[in-house]
C-alpha cells in the first residue's frame, strides 16, 4: 500500500529550513513525492519530528513568544 502523502494543501516553506510549515517536507520532496519509493517517503515521514524542532529552534525569537 502506497504511502499517504502529509500535505494539508497550506503550502508556506521557511526561507531558513526550506521545510513546507505544514507538511515539512522540502519543495523537492513535494513535487518528487508520487515518485518516490514507498522506502523514501517513510523516511522523509521519520524525519518530521526532527524537522519540526529546526523550524521551531530557528524561528525567531519574537515569533514564538506570540
Amino acid at each position: 500500500m502506497a504511502v499517504k502523502s502529509p500535505c494539508v494543501e497550506l503550502c508556506a516553506f521557511d526561507g531558513k529550513t526550506g521545510f513546507c510549515t505544514a507538511c515539512l517536507r522540502t519543495r523537492e520532496e513535494a513535487r518528487g513525492w508520487r515518485k518516490m519509493t514507498d522506502h523514501r517517503r517513510h523516511q522523509i515521514l521519520n524525519e518530521r519530528s526532527r524537522r519540526q524542532a529546526k523550524l521551531e529552534r530557528d524561528a525567531p525569537r519574537a515569533a514564538r513568544e506570540d
